[in-house]
């Protein structure tokens, strides 16, 4: 598409993508992978809520490629995206006056990929993984430390990843960047495709 060029160049959703994060990491002062993620409940009743994308990850083809971040799978997040199978989520900077919206299908992410994720983090971090019971009550501060002191005893300095907690993979049927246009006549262009082993096509949208 000739009209596609500049930061919107390039035939490789997720090369576009990566390299928009890599330039807000040069720019937003706090957390530049910071994502609103959505979901629905049973009952179509949508939530948001900021999470922290870990990795957008390239295949071999344009067609190839997701993006992963991490939680306590009997969260209410967890437990939606378990139901609905799928997700969406933007990335906004306003350093850049950029954003990327992603909607798709979701599968879990187990094994050595998140194990090694898991094992990167801080020990506190770790930790507190095994503590919390996510989304769920909590009757005071304290309890929550007391929760901390009793998985420290019980894994010691090196916990491995709790059963209950892995990577979550998006892997987007659309892909939309978008880009601040004097007088609001903002630069938008839209890759959507059928399913996961479709090809892309590209449009430019009305701002």
């Amino acid at each position: 598409m000739s009209d596609r060029s500049g930061i919107f160049a390039g035939d490789n959703p997720f090369v576009i993508a990566q390299t928009w994060l890599d330039d807000a990491t040069e720019t937003e002062i706090n957390d530049p992978n910071a994502i609103a993620l959505a979901s629905v409940d049973a009952d179509g009743l949508p939530n948001v809520r900021m999470v922290l994308l870990k990795e957008i990850e390239q295949g071999a083809t344009p067609a190839d490629g997701a993006f992963v971040f991490y939680t306590n799978y009997g969260s209410t997040k967890g437990q939606e995206i378990a139901l609905a199978g799928k997700a969406a989520f933007v990335m906004h900077w306003k350093s850049l006056r950029r954003q990327v919206r992603v909607r798709g299908l979701c599968e879990r992410v187990e094994g050595p990929q998140a194990d090694a994720y898991f094992a990167s983090r801080s020990l506190k971090s770790r930790l507190g993984a095994w503590a919390s019971h996510q989304s769920q009550p909590l009757s005071s501060r304290g309890a929550l430390m007391a929760e901390v002191a009793k998985v420290t005893a019980q894994h010691g300095p090196s916990p491995k990843r709790p059963p209950f907690w892995g990577g979550i993979r998006i892997t987007p049927l659309e892909i939309e960047f978008w880009a601040d246009g004097a007088f609001r006549l903002h630069d938008r262009f839209v890759w959507r495709r059928l399913s996961a082993q479709s090809d892309w096509q590209i449009q430019r949208l009305n701002p």
